[in-house]
């Protein structure tokens, strides 16, 4: 693998770690299954779409530093590199690939995506391809993002899209760690209905993480509290899920959890750091 680009001018505080364009192009392209949860959610601003441009001004407007932004199934890829090659100060990509259109082809475009952009992480979002993250089809994908050192970033717990939630149970997490013990697996939206299966996956393994996209603390089941606050301290990562939560209002949540000020520092940057390997895209002196 090349080099990195070391695009991030200083050691963040704050990482998002999941963001997604959410343009026009976006919305009209999006299926009714994906649709349905954003109704559920009330996000009413969603419906017309948001310009890449005003996604950085929210940014901006907010205390994140550097934001985690990925494509998937329902959101272009060639938005996520347009915004990386914009903002490369601010932004660190998350890329999907579609192994249902010939593995190898996927395998291939996710090196070559990973060699010219500043990518550090696979999304995968098992429930959109009908099947378990313990499917064949993405084996050889988990084993090429170990070689080039991307985490893999995907969903667990119930689907809010209209597909089967059965792909989302952390146990499917357990079995891909067991396979694959040097590749970082971040497992999004905290998993629930199976928060602590969730937990447990999460204690067993050192290479998976819980990032909290989707869920404001306020939320957050009182196991996966005790979690944060003390022996899972060093393995949950905040994120927002922008545009489906603002930038604002999860952190400000996250922030009146009133955590240990060291304990905060890791769950808003420093664990992010660490599980997305993100020193590498700091600048010299960073």
């Amino acid at each position: 693998m090349t080099t990195p680009m070391k695009n991030l001018k200083v050691r963040p505080k704050v990482v998002d770690a999941w963001i997604q364009p959410w343009t026009r192009e976006v919305v009209d392209m999006m299926p009714e299954r994906t649709a349905h949860v954003f109704r559920k959610y009330g996000t009413v601003r969603m419906k017309n779409g948001i310009s890449l441009e005003d996604m950085i001004d929210e940014m901006d407007d907010s205390d994140v530093d550097v934001s985690l932004v990925s494509g998937g199934p329902v959101v272009p890829g060639h938005l996520v590199l347009d915004a990386l090659d914009k903002w490369p100060d601010r932004l660190v990509g998350v890329v999907a690939v579609d192994p249902t259109n010939g593995v190898m082809r996927a395998v291939r475009e996710l090196e070559s995506l990973a060699r010219n952009y500043p990518i550090c992480a696979m999304k995968l979002e098992p429930f959109y391809y009908w099947r378990d993250p313990t499917d064949r089809v993405f084996y050889p994908l988990y084993a090429k993002c170990e070689e080039l050192g991307l985490a893999v970033q995907t969903q667990v717990g119930g689907t809010g899209p209209l597909f089967p939630s059965r792909s989302g149970q952390p146990l499917h997490i357990d079995d891909v760690a067991l396979d694959f013990p040097d590749l970082t697996i971040v497992c999004g939206h905290v998993g629930s209905p199976w928060v602590e299966e969730m937990i447990h996956v999460a204690w067993k393994h050192d290479n998976v993480y819980i990032d909290t996209s989707a869920r404001l603390a306020k939320h957050f089941e009182d196991p996966f509290r005790k979690f944060l606050a003390g022996y899972g301290q060093d393995k949950c990562i905040y994120a927002s899920d922008w545009p489906l939560l603002d930038f604002q209002r999860p952190l400000a949540a996250a922030r009146a959890l009133g955590l240990p000020e060291e304990v905060e520092a890791k769950f808003l940057g420093e664990n992010a750091i660490k599980a997305f390997r993100l020193e590498r895209f700091l600048a010299d002196g960073a």
